[in-house]
């Protein structure tokens, strides 16, 4: 029911007043502001000039612009991986409703790819690509965060070094052993390669501090401390298996797949510009990097990333 114009006022003077405020120097502020637009609100003309191509090949613009709107929908994510780590008291349906606007973000980044594998002429992306090199969608550092926020370290590890790994563990030993590590490192001399010195130069420091951050208040973490009969609470269990599975296998494997097209077309297969090896690296069955373990059953841990795992995503 909408307000009168004196409780309006009432309400603008009790809020400033509540943090010191005199509200008729805010109202008389409102004499001299113009009135918002849409253009300045979204701020369209800087969104619009940070497309900035290295070649004169057209379809790099639609390379640019695709892992722009990849990082605006990070950011989203985080955002709602935040409500969820930072609420003072959790329910099942608000837990599943941060969980489900995720899942719809992934699902859409899963589903674009599609403009990557059939928006690019590929004679022209193997040549603008070389331009590109050493950087690599390796580098997304809030896709870093995204992971750092969705489980417990340990289930970010390389399972060669899991059983060395606790809680106690310093965070800069852990972070020597995540699971991308693998894909910066010569296998030989375990020489960290250029695009994993320039990653870690830049945001290493940010690294450290959001392991630590999210140490205790990881969706994972406020999973488990839900008390028992919410923690089964089916729509909230089906809304975490989907969201593992999305990420980690379907989105996965949506950009594999977009690699693959390219990287493999060819008479000599390509690297990955960040010279990693890309097909371990990026094929699910090879991470097996899983969130929340303990919601799904031997069976289907046994076949993540081979199967499709159809009906996962429902558990009665």
């Amino acid at each position: 029911m909408p307000h009168s114009k004196n409780e309006t006022l009432d309400q603008i003077r009790e809020k400033y007043e509540a943090i010191g405020q005199d509200s008729a120097t805010h109202l008389e502020g409102l004499l001299w502001s113009t009135p918002i637009t849409y253009w300045d609100y979204i701020k369209t003309d800087a969104l619009l000039g940070l497309q900035i191509q290295r070649t004169t090949l057209p379809d790099e613009m639609v390379f640019i612009i695709y892992h722009q709107i990849n990082e605006l929908l990070f950011k989203m994510i985080i955002w709602e991986i935040d409500q969820v780590a930072y609420a003072k008291t959790l329910s099942a349906s608000f837990f599943s409703m941060h969980l489900d606007r995720i899942s719809r973000y992934f699902d859409m980044l899963s589903a674009s790819f599609n403009i990557m594998r059939e928006g690019m002429e590929v004679e022209q992306y193997m040549k603008f690509r070389n331009t590109l090199t050493p950087a690599s969608g390796f580098q997304s550092a809030q896709y870093r965060q995204i992971e750092f926020g969705s489980t417990e370290l340990i289930n970010l590890i390389d399972y060669r070094f899991r059983a060395t790994i606790n809680r106690d563990t310093p965070y800069e030993h852990a972070f020597e052993h995540l699971y991308w590590q693998a894909a910066g490192k010569n296998y030989e001399t375990g020489e960290k390669s250029t695009l994993m010195n320039l990653f870690e130069k830049r945001y290493k420091g940010d690294f450290l501090r959001k392991m630590e951050e999210y140490n205790t208040v990881n969706l994972w973490t406020r999973f488990k401390e839900l008390p028992e009969d919410v923690q089964n609470d089916v729509e909230l269990i089906n809304a975490m298996r989907h969201y593992d599975h999305t990420v980690n296998v379907s989105w996965v494997m949506a950009h594999y797949n977009a690699a693959y097209k390219y990287l493999e077309s060819g008479e000599k297969a390509a690297e990955a510009t960040g010279g990693s090896d890309w097909k371990k690296y990026m094929h699910p069955r090879y991470q097996r990097r899983i969130f929340f373990p303990e919601l799904w059953t031997a069976e289907e841990l046994e076949n993540w990333g081979i199967t499709n795992l159809e009906g996962y995503e429902k558990r009665s």
